[in-house]
């Protein structure tokens, strides 16, 4: 496994320098960790599907990165970043490691998974992670933690109107909500258009995309905060997926 797992961090250095990212070997030693720690849990509970070595370091950790397409790996500096239903870490637990200026919060809703990525973050001796446990339309109505963010961002599996109510309250105005999609979202974006209005936002780029060095295909949508978010949203729990904003 060891020598695999250096190989897969090699290509993986090499695929980051195509972003302009480059990581100290303390923290290729924290990807190594959290790929370890990823797999010992994955036996015991449900957290990828993905678990050989050079699929978890392209399409999770490379992945998860591949949002300095947009914002851009200067900017990453002294951010505050919110990951809404973050899983297993991702996008926010790479981007922490990678970008440890940024401030990265991580909610999910369930307790074994916040358990997960208490251990991890423990373990890797990461300072500028916080965790909470709770639904996203719970968390988006707490006065603290609404308009807080410079950007939220969601690798989770749900539409565009559903995500955009899920973090566009999240979002202070002038910063960003940014989703990482499939490849093919054309039939999801006239509904998430209309969400983002509605929520203060507004769909400024889109962008499509192979990782570098794999056949892996990407869409970042980027939705820049204009306008307060009225105090009505998120609705309650349940709501934003049963009747989905902008149908």
């Amino acid at each position: 496994m060891e020598a695999a797992l250096q190989g897969a961090e090699k290509r993986f250095t090499e695929q980051l320098a195509m972003f302009q990212i480059s990581l100290s070997p303390e923290q290729l030693r924290q990807f190594r960790q959290f790929y370890e720690n990823l797999i010992k849990w994955n036996e015991v509970m449900n957290l990828t599907a993905i678990t050989e070595e050079e699929d978890v370091y392209t399409k999770h950790f490379l992945d998860s990165l591949s949002i300095v397409g947009l914002v851009g790996p200067g900017s990453f500096d002294n951010l505050s970043v919110i990951d809404v239903g973050t899983g297993a870490g991702f996008p926010g637990l790479p981007i922490a490691i990678a970008f440890p200026g940024t401030q990265v919060t991580l909610v999910d809703s369930l307790q074994k998974r916040v358990g997960f990525l208490q251990e991890t973050v423990k373990l890797l001796g990461l300072e500028n992670v916080q965790i909470y446990h709770s639904r996203a339309e719970d968390f988006g109505r707490i006065e603290a933690q609404r308009e807080h963010y410079d950007i939220a961002c969601s690798r989770a599996v749900a539409r565009m109107n559903v995500l955009a109510e899920y973090c566009i309250p999240l979002v202070k105005k002038g910063g960003y909500f940014i989703a990482y999609k499939a490849e093919r979202i054309k039939e999801e974006m006239a509904e998430g258009k209309k969400a983002a209005g509605i929520l203060g936002g507004r769909v400024e780029q889109v962008i499509s995309f192979q990782l570098p060095g794999t056949d892996y295909n990407r869409t970042l949508v980027q939705i820049l905060k204009e306008k307060h978010t009225s105090g009505k949203y998120p609705r309650k729990a349940g709501t934003p997926a049963k009747d989905p904003l902008g149908k």
